[in-house]
């Protein structure tokens, strides 16, 4: 009886021991070069993740089950409340990439923190907590696609993903169908202005690739930087056709049409000064950035293009929702 108890003792330990090598072997893991330059080795699947960034791009991959805290500004994204009415419910908040929560962030015990590169210094403190943390700054519409080909890697959604990323190269491949034929000397000089009138954005950066996209000329693309303020002398020296403001700026048109200095700019003398959107760029939602902007910028060649019904086909495939549960596209 005893030497019976015994070896079954010993069978179920050996069994456990062969279990846990299994499951050892079947374990997956990737190791990723962020965009600070760490190298971040990621056990797979991810199940608990916070997103200080990157939301918007996760927002259509249906794994919301598996964040367990995300930025602030994530309860006034509208995307968001209209996929997740009931995040500020249902997710915690635990700051936002410059101001971490760090006491309420180690609650959350999670596998990985999604964030950008905004304080080095705040993903150093991050990591010598114990945590995992993957920086995030797309500076191309590669790097885009390259962020998220990421998330799908680490949430077992590649499929999803690829036919994401084929939802928006068909609105680019429309856009460049109908640009191209645009002549060279017919091509539109425009800028994309952000926080201030005077902050362009450079040569580097999704906004400068959105330009190339719809054949437009970036005057500020000899900048090699992201953002850059410039005097407004140097704005009235480039002379843009077109003007694009940042969708979450405190200023719109009429603060630049007011403006004796800006009037002297054509695209302030033709009224062709756009606001855009209030929608990250690093998001799907780009791909109908840029539409909105081709169409701003060469009308004649959209005229046949409605918008909104474009929008709202795009939200349905990519997020699930009509775009008109967000909100209309503002002119």
């Amino acid at each position: 009886m005893k030497n019976g108890l015994i070896l079954a003792v010993m069978l179920c330990i050996i069994f456990a021991i062969m279990l846990s090598a299994l499951n050892m072997a079947g374990a997956e893991s990737i190791t990723y070069v962020d965009k600070l330059g760490r190298t971040v080795n990621i056990a797979l699947p991810i199940k608990r993740a916070v997103l200080f960034e990157t939301y918007e791009l996760s927002a259509g991959l249906g794994i919301w089950d598996r964040i367990v805290g995300i930025s602030r500004y994530a309860y006034e994204n509208d995307l968001i409340l209209a996929i997740k009415p009931d995040i500020a419910k249902t997710i915690p908040a635990v700051g936002w990439g410059g101001d971490v929560n760090i006491e309420a962030l180690l609650k959350l015990r999670s596998d990985l923190v999604l964030t950008w590169t905004f304080k080095p210094e705040t993903v150093r403190f991050m990591e010598e907590k114990g945590l995992k943390v993957i920086t995030i700054y797309p500076e191309s519409l590669p790097e885009l696609y390259q962020a998220l080909r990421l998330q799908g890697r680490l949430f077992g959604k590649e499929k999803r993903v690829e036919n994401i990323i084929a939802k928006m190269d068909g609105i680019f491949k429309m856009i460049s169908d109908r640009v191209s034929k645009i002549p060279p000397d017919k091509r539109k000089k425009a800028i994309w202005i952000n926080g201030t009138p005077t902050t362009v954005s450079g040569g580097i950066g999704v906004n400068n690739d959105i330009f190339s996209l719809i054949n437009g000329i970036n005057s500020a693309a000899s900048l090699s930087e992201r953002s850059a303020d410039v005097s407004m002398e140097r704005i009235i020296a480039w002379n843009p056709e077109v003007v694009f403001i940042w969708g979450s700026a405190k200023y719109g048109p009429q603060d630049l049409f007011a403006n004796p200095q800006w009037r002297h700019v054509d695209a302030v003398k033709n009224n062709r000064v756009y606001k855009a959107p209030k929608w990250s760029t690093w998001s799907p939602r780009l791909a109908i950035i840029a539409l909105w902007m081709a169409m701003k910028t060469y009308p004649d060649s959209f005229r046949d293009v409605d918008l909104q019904k474009t929008a709202d086909e795009f939200y349905l495939k990519v997020y699930g929702i009509h775009y008109s549960k967000v909100r209309r596209i503002e002119n």
